[in-house]
Formats: structure tokens, sequence, C-alpha cells
């Protein structure tokens, strides 16, 4: 009897130890199926669908003047005056400013008076080459009449050699006559080219404005010494404003002038403006795998943005015909392979797919690999492999389905 109860007693103490240790084995393999490493993940699911996309693209620009006219001189000077500010609305033909003549004025003056003396003298020897003209006929004149009465004997050799050197005389004055009106004439011209020369200097120190348009730009201010071809004011013209934007490359097939487009300016968040595009640059940014595009207006907004100013771009690509469609979120790269995790049953597999053109929505085309009416995981908790355990809930923490 003594025997029997310590045996009894010893297995009663065994029993103490075990059941615990079993019990707590079952709590953590039971934590660890529902909560552990090998707890199922949780995932969203979508059903694919075939529907019509309308990709569009979105890109991030500056507002730009098509054309903007820098005005200065075309040679070095001291500016004399600026009659205009940043935001003066100006017309073509317009003054702006001006730059210090300096001497000009009085050699256009002296250049004057030689041009007068020059038309002065082309009279005189103009005159001067009438009258050598009519003396030149007379002599010719006298010589016939000798030549004629010495073959009939009623003058003499000598009288008639007379003549005919007085009219090689007349005729020498006459020459030299009209060289001197030519070599005058040359003159004139020389110095009337000079004072057009100078006077189109002269206009050219009057700083115009070749368009209507804003001045967007003063860079420089009275008593400023200028150097040839320096900008001292630019004005742009109001309906060139356009947005220079970038957009990805991957994304930017189907972008061609017209496409509609809507513009945001920072400073006018709340007021989207319609425009269209404008123009595709041929040029393309190497580095940053960015396509350049001019993104114009439909409707100039009455007050016009500062150039420079950052503006969000959203351009309405072609709709495309309807085939399967899924979230962007549910296309994984695993092994190196695109594909979305589809669920048949309680099974998890992966299905390679080729992708098309998405949406802003957050959509994307399935041009192979799907035919619509699976059940692909959309977001999961964790990364995913077969064999998974998963567990279908209808948001995953922090993430919407």
């Amino acid at each position: 009897m003594k025997n029997f109860l310590s045996t009894h007693g010893r297995a009663l103490a065994v029993a103490a130890v075990l059941v615990p240790l079993l019990v707590l084995l079952v709590l953590l393999v039971y934590v660890a199926l529902r909560s552990g490493p090998l707890a199922p993940v949780p995932v969203t699911l979508v059903t694919v669908e075939s529907r019509a996309v309308t990709p569009a693209l979105f890109g991030i620009g500056t507002v730009e003047a098509r054309y903007t006219h820098k005005i200065g001189p075309t040679f070095a000077g001291r500016l004399r005056r600026v009659d205009v500010q940043p935001g003066d609305h100006v017309k073509a033909g317009q003054l702006l400013g001006e730059m210090d003549p300096v001497d000009l004025d009085d050699r256009i003056i002296a250049q004057t008076a030689a041009l007068k003396h020059a038309e002065a003298n082309i009279l005189a020897v103009k005159a001067q080459s009438q009258e050598a003209a009519v003396r030149n006929s007379f002599a010719e004149v006298q010589a016939k009449r000798y030549e004629q009465l010495m073959s009939i004997h009623s003058v003499s050799e000598e009288n008639t050699e007379a003549k005919r050197q007085e009219l090689q005389v007349t005729h020498s004055v006459l020459s030299a006559a009209l060289a001197n009106l030519d070599a005058s004439r040359q003159e004139f011209s020389r110095l009337r080219s000079e004072r057009e020369g100078l006077i189109r200097q002269r206009g050219n120190l009057r700083l115009v404005s070749p368009v209507d348009g804003v001045v967007s730009r003063r860079d420089m201010d009275p008593g400023t010494t200028v150097v040839a071809g320096q900008s001292v004011v630019e004005v742009i013209e109001p309906g060139s404003i356009w947005i220079n934007v970038r957009f990805d490359q991957q994304r930017a097939m189907g972008l061609k002038n017209g496409l509609p487009a809507q513009i945001t300016l920072r400073s006018r968040a709340d007021e989207p403006l319609a425009g269209r595009v404008s123009r595709v640059e041929l040029h393309a940014d190497p580095v940053t795998e960015e396509i350049l595009a001019k993104i114009e207006f439909k409707l100039l907004p009455h007050t016009l943005p500062p150039l420079g100013e950052l503006a969000e771009v959203t351009v309405a690509l072609p709709a495309q015909k309807p085939m399967p469609v899924v979230p962007n979120a549910s296309v994984q790269r695993v092994d190196g392979r695109l594909g979305v995790w589809i669920v048949e049953g309680d099974r998890l597999r992966f299905a390679p797919v080729k992708t098309g053109v998405s949406d802003l929505d957050g959509r994307v085309q399935i041009v192979e690999g799907l035919k619509g009416g699976e059940r692909v995981v959309v977001y999961r908790q964790k990364a995913l492999k077969s064999g998974s355990r998963i567990k279908i809930v209808e948001r995953v923490m922090g993430k919407s389905s």
C-alpha cells in the first residue's frame, strides 16, 4: 500500500508538470496559426472586369511665354531714361525708354549741312556741265562749217585746224565737267548714306515696343552703361502664354497635338482651366526620361499668371477598347515576372500578365494573362508566396480596398 501511494504520487507530480506544458504548447500552436508567422495573410480581393479605360497623363510644368521680345540698344551707351515698369501694358511703337545720344545729334546736324553743301555743289557742277555742253555743240557746228568752207577753198586750212582744236578743247572740258558732276553726285550719295546711318543709330537709341504686350522685366535703371545687345526691357505677348510641361515617357503613348488638357495653377488650385496640347517636342530629356510638351490655354485667365509659376497639367488621351482591367496595386513583380495573385477556391496562384495603359483612377489594362471574372488580390498585409494561407477581409490595416 505504501509503494502504491508512492508510485501514484509520482505520476500525479509528472502529470502536474506535463499538463501545463501541453496546454502552453497548444496555446503556442493556436497563436502561431492565428496571429504568428503561420497565420493567414489578410487580403482584399477584386473581380476582374472588362471595361474601356480612358488613360490620362499627369505632369508638372511652368508658365512661359512663346514670344518674348528683349529690347535694348545695338551699340554700347548710357541709359538715359526708362518710362515703363513690369506689368505695364504697352502698344506697338510705344516709346519705352531712350539711350543717351552723346554727340549723335550734333553729328547729324553737321552731316545735314554737308549734304546741303554737296547738293549745292551738284547744282554748280551741273551748270558748268551745261555750259561746257553748249560750248562743245557750238564748236562742233563751227568745225563742220569750216570743213565745208575749206572744201570750196573759202577758208584756209590753218583756220579749219584751229576750229578742230577748239572742238577738242570743248569736248575735253565737257568730259571733265561730266566727270565732276558724277563725282559730286557720288559724294552726295555717300553723305546721304552716312546721314541716314546716323539717323538709324539715333533711332536705335529709342527703345520702342515692337508689339502690343505686357512688360515682363525691367533689367536696367537710368544711368547704367549698357553693352550692345543687352536687354533693358522685356515685353511678352499675352496671347502667347502657355505651359512648358514634362510627362513620363513610359506613359506618354498617344500624346499628340490637339488633345484636351486641364491646367491647375498653383496660385489657383480651386480653379482648373481648360487647355489643349499645342506642341509635342521632338527632343526628350534622356536624364529624367521625360517628354516635353507645350500646353496652351483655351481661354486666357483675366489676370495673367506670372512667368515661372508651377502648374499641374492633366491630358486626356484617347479612350481604349474594353479589355480586362485591374487596380494598379494588384500588379506585383515576383521573381522578375510581372503578374497578379489569383484566388481559386482556397488556393493561391501567381499569374504572369502583360499590362497596357492605365488611367488616373489607378486602373490598368491587362493585355495578356487574364480573361475576366478572376478574383485577384489587391492589397495584402505582407508579401505573398505560393502556398501562403490567406484571409479575405474588406479592408487591410493602413490600406483601402
